[in-house]
């Protein structure tokens, strides 16, 4: 093994724990407000790195240009929803949702109307009250299915589930 486990941690500052708090807290509260200035939240050079689909963004203007500007144009009357939070020191967690209006385009999927459902998971990390970086997972896959295109064509592992499909034997 090349690196340790927790190695991003490793010299956490567990003083910070209450200033992480509230950059996040605040942050989650302008973005609920639609809100323009993520300069207040985010270091102009923080790093969002998100799964496949989602992209890597390495400063605030790519984040605003290619994330947070085309989801507000695909998804609108937006309604966020942290279910569980963590926070120790210079980190936070959550993870959620974001129920939203398909008003734009998304993934080639022209406009439904429909309410969707968007699924999430964050890590910040925060130095001098700006947020440094930013891990996030989006569910791609629920937000499409929801939008009637299964990118699993039925052969997701939830088949495994119900029985539709026989999962492999080990090796």
């Amino acid at each position: 093994m090349t690196e340790e486990h927790g190695y991003l941690t490793k010299d956490n500052d567990l003083s910070k724990t209450e200033e992480t708090k509230r950059v996040i807290d605040h942050m989650v509260v302008a973005l609920e407000d639609n809100g323009n200035n993520m300069g207040d939240f985010f270091h102009q050079d923080f790093r969002w790195m998100a799964n496949y689909g989602c992209g890597f963004k390495k400063n605030l203007q790519e984040f605003r240009n290619n994330w947070q500007l085309p989801l507000r144009s695909a998804f609108t009357d937006r309604k966020y929803t942290d279910a569980a939070r963590l926070v120790q020191g210079e980190w936070m967690a959550s993870f959620g949702e974001i129920d939203a209006l398909h008003s734009g385009e998304f993934m080639n999927i022209a406009p439904t109307n429909k309410r969707v459902i968007i699924k999430y998971t964050d890590f910040w990390k925060v130095q001098n009250s700006k947020i440094v970086d930013n891990w996030v997972t989006v569910d791609f896959p629920y937000i499409l299915s929801q939008l009637g295109h299964d990118v699993f064509n039925g052969l997701g592992w939830e088949a495994y589930d119900s029985g539709r499909i026989t999962p492999p034997k080990p090796a």
